[in-house]
This record gives C-alpha cells, sequence and structure tokens, in this order.
C-alpha cells in the first residue's frame, strides 16, 4: 500500500484524497498577478551542492513560483536523493514541489514503489518522463524487462495509484526518436488522454517552436489541446552553457542567436564572459516577453541550482520578491 492510500472496511485500499494543489490550480491561482512562473532544479551530487541547491531554493521562495521541480538522474542514478529532497522541498518549504519519475531502467514494482515514497512526503505532482539511457542520451532506448515502454503507460500507472496529478513532456521541434511531427503530436495527445494534465516543453530558442507545438496538438485534439503547455527556457551564461544547453535539448541554437553570443564573446583567447552572460540573459529577456505576449501559461526555467540568472531574467520582465507567500 502507497501513502496514497488508506484501508476500509472490506480491506481493499482506496485513494486519500489530497489537500495538495495540483499544477492546473497553482497556475490559475499565481495567474491572477500575472503569467506564472516555475523552476527546475537538479539532484546535487554532494553536500557542497546541496547546500548550494538550498541556498537557492530559499532566494526563489522568496518569489513565490507557481511550483518547482525536481528531475531525475538517468536509470535512477540519483534515486534516492532525489526522493529525499524533493520530499523536503515539500515539507520544508512554501513551494510546490512537482517530482520527476523517469521509466527508463525501472520495473513497475520499482516505479510503483518510488511513487509510494513520494506519496508519502505529501507529493501529489508527478512529471512523467520516459526517460533517456543512461550515458547516451541519443543511444538505443531499451525497455526494462518489467517495465514500460511508453511513458503514457507511467501516466495511467500513477493515475490509478491515487490522487495525483501528472504532467509529462512535450518537444517543440519533435522528440528524436519521432519520424516526424505528425507522429510526435499523436504521442503526447495519448498521454493527455491518458490522464495529463499539462505538458512541459523541451528546452528551446526560438518561440516559433514552441507556438507551432501548440497549433499542433489544438488542432489534433481541441479538448487535450486546451490543457496548459508550459514553455522551458534557459539563460545562456556563457559559450559552456551553450554547449550544456544543446545537450539538453538534442537541439543546435538557431544561428542568429549563436552569433549574438561569439560576437559578445569576442576574438581573444578567452570568451568575454561578462558580455556574454548579459547577451543571453537579453535572448532569454525577449524570448520570455514574446511568450507571455502569446499567451503562454508559464514560464518555466532550469536553473542548474543556480538563482542569479533566472532572477534577472525576471527582474527585467517586472517579478518581484513579494513580502509573503501566495495563498493557493
Amino acid at each position: 500500500m502507497t501513502g496514497a492510500e488508506r484501508p476500509t472496511t472490506d480491506g481493499q485500499p482506496t485513494p486519500l484524497i489530497s489537500r495538495t494543489p495540483s499544477v492546473a490550480q497553482s497556475l490559475r491561482t499565481h495567474a491572477s498577478r500575472g503569467v506564472p512562473f516555475s523552476v527546475e532544479f537538479n539532484p546535487p551530487r554532494d553536500a557542497a551542492g546541496e547546500a548550494r541547491l538550498w541556498r537557492t531554493v530559499r532566494e526563489f521562495e522568496r518569489m513565490h513560483p507557481a511550483f518547482v521541480s525536481m528531475t531525475y538522474g538517468a536509470g535512477g542514478s540519483t534515486k534516492d536523493r532525489t526522493a529525499r529532497i524533493t520530499g523536503e522541498l515539500a515539507t520544508e518549504t512554501t513551494l510546490l514541489p512537482v517530482a520527476h519519475l523517469t521509466a527508463v531502467g525501472h520495473s513497475v514494482a520499482e516505479l510503483r514503489e518510488l511513487i509510494g515514497s513520494y506519496a508519502d512526503s505529501g507529493i501529489r505532482n508527478v512529471l512523467v518522463l520516459r526517460g533517456d539511457p543512461p550515458g547516451d542520451p541519443l543511444g538505443e532506448w531499451r525497455k526494462h524487462p518489467e517495465g514500460v515502454e511508453f511513458a503514457e503507460e507511467l501516466v495511467r500507472i500513477v493515475r490509478d495509484l491515487g490522487d495525483f496529478h501528472v504532467g509529462v513532456a512535450s518537444f517543440p521541434q519533435g522528440h528524436h526518436r519521432s519520424p516526424d511531427l505528425d507522429h510526435d503530436t499523436r504521442h503526447l495527445v495519448a498521454k493527455l488522454r491518458a490522464g495529463a494534465e499539462y505538458s512541459i516543453t523541451q528546452m528551446f530558442f526560438d518561440v516559433e517552436h514552441y507556438l507551432r507545438l501548440r497549433d499542433r496538438v489544438l488542432a489534433a485534439d481541441p479538448i487535450e489541446g486546451a490543457k496548459p503547455i508550459i514553455p522551458e527556457l534557459m539563460p545562456i551564461t556563457s559559450l559552456r552553457t551553450v554547449q550544456r544547453a544543446e545537450e539538453l535539448s538534442g537541439r543546435s541554437l538557431p544561428k542568429r542567436l549563436m552569433e549574438r553570443l561569439r560576437r559578445a564573446a569576442g576574438d581573444g583567447p578567452e570568451e568575454n564572459l561578462a558580455a556574454v552572460r548579459a547577451e543571453g540573459i537579453d535572448i532569454a529577456t525577449e524570448m520570455t516577453r514574446r511568450l507571455i505576449d502569446e499567451g503562454a501559461p508559464c514560464l518555466h526555467f532550469i536553473t542548474l541550482n543556480f538563482a542569479k540568472a533566472t532572477s534577472e531574467v525576471l527582474g527585467n520582465l517586472g517579478y518581484g520578491v513579494t513580502a509573503a507567500p501566495i495563498s493557493a
């Protein structure tokens, strides 16, 4: 029995009713102040990284994001640390945590156990992902012999275990394993029909790709297409960050943006870090302003466990620290 269940008089478990708001509910609440924002954290590798993470958490807590998400290492390499810290976000902060859950490398029994550990910490929001193979994200994907093949199946498992709210991934330029955009759109719609309440996109650097994704889903299924599609962004702070961004997204930055960053870097033996960072903040600010104008339901930032760059972009947009957490 997981923390999402309770015994009844006939001995059969029934779902507990959670008072934890869903991501969709939180978006609606925060939208009263403007377009909401959210942030993504990564499980730290050591004690020093964990201390830095918590400093970043507290900085963002004062800005009251609609939710925060905690990623999950490839093949479950950070499973225990991820579960513990995500639980602490739920119990020791005012933030609404979303736990990542990936199918790769796990049996259904292991996935159920992890979902139960999240439920025991009061976590009811889960971002379901099929996940990439450990070591080589672009390598061959192999289903665990006792696992699931597609994220759609994992959505159903999570929803069947109790009072959970589920999000999924979406891909503005299509998943690299999809043969075409139509195929990719069908998979996203299937995940939404299985019970996902929203999606968070893969990181992108061309707003047009996001807008076309939104149009494709709406055309394929007007009901599912009405669910929030949350754009994921990462402010570029150095050319090294560009490389990291391309690794995370599996896509190259648009040529026009790379030209801007290279001009800022200069022709010297060392890149002009301050200039590249300033240009990256400007690019992220331009993108977010366009997304706001186009009606994006939320702005989701990859932080790499640092607060400064994202906070600067939000400051440029007029977001600031408020005196007390918003009431959901």
